[in-house]
C-alpha cells in the first residue's frame, strides 16, 4: 500500500472519527441547527429520522464508523463513499450561509461549507481511485 495514501486517508478519517463522537456526546446543539433541513427531508423520504436529535445522532454515527474504517484501510473505497454522501445533508444543514444577513457570519459560513465540499472531493477521489 502507498504510505501517503494511507496516510492520507488516516488523516482524513481522524476529522469524521473526532467530529462523530463529540456530536455523540453532545447532539442538541446540532439538532436544532439542523431541524429544518431534518424536516423537509422526512417530509419527502418517509424511512429518513423525523427527529432532528436522531438524524444528527445516526449522521454521526456514520461519521465514526466511516471515518473509522477510512482510517483503519478497511473497505475504504465504500467508506469514503458512504461520508461523501453523508456530507452532503451535514453540510446543507448546517452551513446555510445563503440565509445569513450578517456579512462576517455569512463569510464564516460560506468558508464552512466550501471547506465540506473540499472534504466531499477528497472523499470522491478516495471512492474512486
Amino acid at each position: 500500500m502507498d504510505p501517503i495514501r494511507s496516510g492520507a486517508r488516516q488523516i482524513l478519517g481522524a476529522v469524521f472519527i473526532l467530529g462523530g463522537i463529540g456530536v455523540l456526546r453532545n447532539p442538541g446543539p446540532r439538532a436544532e441547527i439542523a431541524r429544518p433541513v431534518v424536516e423537509r427531508v422526512a417530509s419527502v423520504v418517509p424511512m429518513s429520522p423525523a427527529d432532528p436529535e436522531t438524524a444528527v445522532r445516526v449522521n454521526a454515527a456514520v461519521h465514526l464508523v466511516g471515518g473509522s474504517m477510512l482510517a483503519l484501510g478497511f473497505l475504504p473505497r465504500l467508506a469514503a463513499l458512504a461520508l461523501a454522501t453523508s456530507m452532503v445533508p451535514t453540510t446543507l444543514a448546517g452551513h446555510r450561509f445563503w440565509e445569513i444577513d450578517d456579512p462576517a457570519k455569512r463569510g464564516m459560513q460560506r468558508t464552512q461549507f466550501l471547506k465540506n465540499t473540499a472534504i466531499m472531493g477528497g472523499l470522491l477521489v478516495t471512492a474512486f481511485e
